[in-house]
């Protein structure tokens, strides 16, 4: 099966009238729920990125309040890991390097103030220092003062 262009795609929708075009959009939403999340940020929660990202944060600590009453090790890892699918979900819905950078630092804070045991598992461990790498990634493509900004913040959380 040839799968179109992004291109092609593009200049059959400008062709296409808006009723068939809703119509399209409504099989897009129906089809995935990742899909329909996605339109539903940018239909209502693209215009105020400030308010989004508060409740990214606050689902971020309503997951940690879950994680701190776990004592095993492994079930907090697959909670912390869980943590992290919604974080990149939502960075990719977003697109913002800064915003990436963000929510990951506001991520591994969350994982020092709740005081997780992650110098006692190699893999906690690996997963907060790949995280660390992450931010380092997404503060290299932001402005110098921002980067700066950032920079201290990731200092502070080492």
């Amino acid at each position: 099966m040839n799968i179109p262009s992004l291109q092609e795609v593009k200049e059959e929708l400008k062709e296409l009238p808006p009723k068939q075009l809703l119509e399209l959009c409504i099989q897009l939403a129906k089809y995935k729920k990742d899909n329909k999340e996605y339109l539903g940020y940018l239909l209502f929660q693209s215009r105020d990125r400030d308010v989004f990202i508060a409740e990214i944060k606050s689902e971020i600590d309503n997951r940690f309040l879950e994680i701190k009453e776990l004592t095993n090790l492994y079930p907090i890892r697959k909670g912390l890991r869980t943590t992290l699918r919604i974080i990149n979900k939502y960075c990719k819905y977003i697109g913002d390097k800064s915003v990436t950078a963000e929510l990951l630092i506001y991520f591994c804070r969350q994982i020092k103030n709740s005081k997780i045991p992650i110098h006692k598992s190699a893999r906690l461990g690996n997963l907060f220092n790949t995280q660390v790498k992450r931010i380092n990634s997404a503060i290299s493509f932001l402005h110098e003062d921002l980067q700066t900004d950032y920079l201290k913040e990731l200092e502070e959380i080492k």
